[in-house]
């Protein structure tokens, strides 16, 4: 008997109110999400934001505590041929190390009926066939990516879902992963990717799935994220503090001084600032708008999740042991002494302290006194 899902899920993979408690940790949380067909999503959050167990509630490896999904409208479990259906990379270093790159696919080929010759066509696919008759122990990490990615090409699913398939990858294997993925999705399939190398998914990606603590912070298009984002004009000035005045009268009330002595303005035109300096009496140097990136919006999204409370503390006893002294003339670097800070009364370093060492075996140390 199966249990019914409420509603209709038509994307091909859906996630709905799903959760994850391990003990005393909720790993995931009440999350819900969809994937379009045709399309490349990029599922991001922070080490520990649970993406990788949602991934695993999705492949049926691990039960939700509650919530459902589908792969293809359906739970997992009840996927006739899923290899045909949904390919998945969770884990590179599930290789037999014994095994060659060919017997490796075969191996799983012959698992989920396909012929041998598809074990030479993925490999071909991820650039290995070279190496087909080497073992997986000897390969790189990078290696043990395309390997661990032809394995779920075997059965040539419409579905892919990869935990940071970019791992170990050099440039040139992440601008292959690009075009390769790029490609799959063009042919009208579908691919969900967790990765958090950043700057790469910005180029693979059209859409976004950002996860902190669990909880989704955001879903959409990666060009309706950027739009939703007001940019912002750096202005270097002759004095910011009378710019910013000068602008907050003009209700431009998000300025703020930068280290390097600009300005950043938000919500204002070049013109408008311009204008506003003019009857300030302040003087313009340059103005430059500050392109926002996904790293920005990631990190703004996702700030609190390693944000310590106000009331963190060490842990009782914490420091160094109740005898410890450092050594005489000890000091980190940088360090100064507070105003009649001084050594206590009589002391005295050792006998040839602050002397050069002598080696007895090759005199005094060049340049030291003979």
């Amino acid at each position: 008997m199966t249990t019914a899902i409420p509603g209709s899920f038509t994307a091909p993979i859906e996630v709905r109110g799903l959760s994850k408690r391990f003990k005393n940790v909720d790993a995931v949380t009440d999350l819900s999400f969809s994937v379009p067909q045709g399309s490349i999503t990029g599922f991001l959050g922070p080490n520990g934001s649970g993406k990788t167990t949602t991934l695993r509630m999705i492949l049926g490896l691990v039960k939700p505590t509650s919530g459902a999904s589908t792969v293809a409208g359906v739970p997992i479990r009840h996927l006739v041929d899923p290899a045909r259906t949904v390919g998945a990379v969770l884990d590179s270093q599930s290789l037999h190390p014994n095994r060659t790159a060919l017997d490796h696919l075969k191996v799983y080929a012959s698992a989920i009926g396909v012929p041998d010759a598809r074990a030479l066509e993925v490999l071909a696919l991820v650039g290995l066939e070279d190496v087909a008759g080497r073992k997986a122990g000897g390969f790189s990490l990078g290696m043990r990516q395309r390997l661990s990615l032809a394995t779920a090409l075997l059965g040539d699913p419409r579905i892919l879902i990869l935990d940071e398939p970019a791992n170990g990858l050099d440039p040139e294997g992440i601008a292959w992963l690009r075009e390769f993925l790029k490609g799959f999705a063009a042919s009208g399939r579908t691919v969900l990717i967790s990765s958090h190398i950043l700057r790469e998914v910005e180029q693979t990606v059209d859409n976004l799935v950002i996860v902190s603590r669990g909880s989704l912070v955001y879903q959409g298009r990666m060009e309706e994220l950027r739009k939703s984002q007001q940019s912002r004009l750096l202005v270097a000035s002759s004095s910011p503090p009378a710019l910013a005045t000068a602008l907050a009268a003009k209700g431009i009330v998000d300025a703020r001084s930068l280290a390097d002595g600009r300005l950043a303005v938000v919500g204002a035109s070049l013109e408008l600032v311009e204008s506003v300096a003019a009857e300030a009496g302040v003087t313009i140097f340059g103005a430059v708008g500050d392109h926002i990136d996904l790293e920005q919006l990631f990190l703004s999204m996702t700030a609190g999740q390693y944000v310590a409370g106000a009331s963190a503390a060490a842990p009782s006893g914490y420091g160094p042991p109740p005898t410890y002294s450092p050594q005489p003339g000890y000091a980190p670097p940088g360090y100064a002494p507070q105003p009649g800070y001084g050594p206590p009364p009589g002391y005295a370093p050792p006998p040839g302290y602050g002397s050069p060492p002598a080696h007895p075996q090759h005199g005094p140390i060049s340049g030291g006194p003979r």
